[in-house]
């Protein structure tokens, strides 16, 4: 079974990250949606538990989603799960500099562990969790940046 890791802090998950899992699905068995502990981010905007359960419910149709909140190193998480593959979306060439160095780094840490890259779908790109907690904290509509569900 190819089982892939989708990992981020995801605060809020987003219709970007919606996208990125869905086609996901159509090159793995199970993608796990990782919801880590960022030490550059001092406190979430949005309950970890809370989030859980809104991407719980958001792909409650699709056995072949699972959702993990863990607090190790990704390619410690991957070891742990059998999985060999990480997921990660691209937006830009920033996205690209910064996701690059941290998958070398894990393939140093977990040699079995393959990066993939899924560039951003054109319509959703614009899209940041940074972007929508500016929004939403000063009483902006978020709504069209985000599954219903969420």
């Amino acid at each position: 079974m190819k089982t892939a890791i989708f990992p981020g802090s995801f605060d809020p998950f987003t219709k970007g990250h919606h996208d990125i899992v869905v086609r996901s699905l159509t090159l793995f068995d199970k993608v796990i949606i990782a919801i880590g502990h960022n030490a550059q981010k001092n406190k979430r905007y949005f309950e970890i538990d809370w989030m859980v359960g809104k991407i719980n419910t958001l792909f409650s149709d699709n056995d072949r989603v699972e959702v993990a909140v863990y607090d190790e190193l990704t390619a410690e998480l991957a070891k742990k799960e059998k999985a060999n593959f990480l997921v990660r979306g691209l937006r830009n060439t920033t996205d690209f500099e910064y996701e690059n160095s941290i998958s070398q780094v894990n393939k140093t840490i977990n040699k079995d562990l393959e990066t993939v890259f899924l560039i951003t779908s054109p319509e959703l790109a614009q899209i940041s969790s940074s972007i929508i907690r500016e929004v939403h904290r000063y009483g902006g509509d978020v709504s069209t940046f985000l599954p219903y569900e969420i």
